[in-house]
């Protein structure tokens, strides 16, 4: 069972005057003394911030679809076809309105306006193991759209922002994503004792993953509008083209400046969000393994593992805020961009697909 937070308590989580905070001086040891006390909670007026919900808040839903048709191709293969559907409505939405009365500095309100929508068509071919060899390979084409990909986020109502702009593809929409897993138990020669033994128990896996490139979202800046950081983005310049090629920085390609010009304060760009791609993926990893039998119920297996064997460079988006002196180019591989373990969220960048080649040497003992 997943938990799910009742709308009202993400509409209220933070607000005054359910929490105070406690500034402690610098250096104060820990464990904390029960002298220290929590500033008393008051109602007395001007407050800082108000958090409320619109009447009738509503529990977010989504409506999930599928069909699928399958087709056997002999004894030990079969080939799948499907169409998976799933749409979100009532997603919570916050906005954010600035100094709404002489008694709150910010108004923040829980919305049912975000709506979610998917659609993909599914290819997968499978065969079971039969003679050593076992394959599973898969591709999809999908589209995601929503108006907000992080219920979390707080939109800025201001003048000249239209929220309906914020539709468009998700953070984690991916067009197009092939992958294959195979493994195979090399048969041993049957010519001689001596091959045999040299040769028996040998087998391989690999892993091939391709998918086409993620949406980047271009912002004019990251400067704080009304209190939160702003994700407006730029205007687009007619007739300027979006990608230069460029040799000189990772991938070969960036994102043109000139191409984008800065909207006047307090307005949104006509440039639609996650309208432009980064870069695509492709990986391989490889493993040579042996078994070793010791005694009748105890099996010593040695494997090689080679991540990305074939060196192949993937790298991470481009950095998106207009502003800054790198926009428009990737700054690191595709590994190191989606996490660094931690507080911080994500595998450590060692795990992650989108590294350099790397190899691992094991040893693993059955019983």
């Amino acid at each position: 069972m997943i938990w799910q937070p009742d709308p009202i308590f993400v509409a209220f989580s933070g607000s005054w005057p359910a929490v105070t905070r406690l500034p402690l001086p610098k250096g104060t040891p820990f464990p904390y003394s029960s002298a220290i006390q929590p500033a008393p909670i008051t109602t007395n007026l001007p407050a800082g911030a108000l958090f409320v919900s619109v009447p009738n808040l509503k529990l977010p839903r989504t409506y999930e679809f599928n069909v699928a048709v399958e087709r056997a191709l002999g004894r030990d293969q079969s080939l799948t076809l499907s169409y998976v559907g799933a749409v979100g409505r009532d997603l919570l939405w916050m906005d954010l309105l600035s100094n709404p009365n002489p008694n709150f500095t910010t108004l923040t309100v829980t919305t049912n306006l975000g709506t979610s929508d998917y659609h993909a068509l599914q290819l997968q071919f499978q065969r079971r193991l039969s003679h050593g060899l076992q394959a599973l390979a898969s591709y999809t084409w999908s589209h995601s759209l929503d108006n907000g990909s992080n219920d979390s986020q707080t939109h800025v109502l201001a003048p000249n922002i239209d929220p309906a702009q914020e539709r468009g593809p998700s953070d984690f929409d991916i067009r197009n994503n092939f992958s294959a897993a195979l493994t195979y138990d090399i048969p041993r020669p049957s010519s001689n004792r001596f091959m045999n033994a040299l040769a028996e128990n040998w087998g391989t896996d690999l892993i091939l993953t391709v998918e086409s490139a993620p949406p980047v979202n271009v912002l004019s800046s990251t400067a704080p509008l009304l209190g939160v950081t702003s994700a407006l983005r730029p205007n687009v310049v007619p007739g300027v083209p979006f990608y230069l090629s460029d040799p000189t920085v990772a991938g070969g390609i960036r994102l043109n400046p000139r191409g984008f010009q800065t909207p006047p304060a307090g307005q949104q760009g006509n440039l639609s969000r996650n309208a432009l791609r980064g870069f695509s993926v492709t990986q391989m990893d490889f493993t040579l393994r042996r078994q070793f039998s010791l005694t009748e119920r105890l099996r010593l297996q040695a494997r090689g593992e080679f991540f990305n064997i074939l060196n192949h460079p993937n790298f991470g988006p481009f950095d998106n805020v207009l502003t800054d002196p790198l926009f428009g180019q990737s700054t690191q591989m595709l590994n190191h961009s989606l996490g660094s373990g931690g507080t911080l969220g994500g595998y450590n960048p060692l795990y992650q697909i989108g590294g350099p080649r790397s190899i691992q040497l094991a040893l693993k003992l059955q019983f």
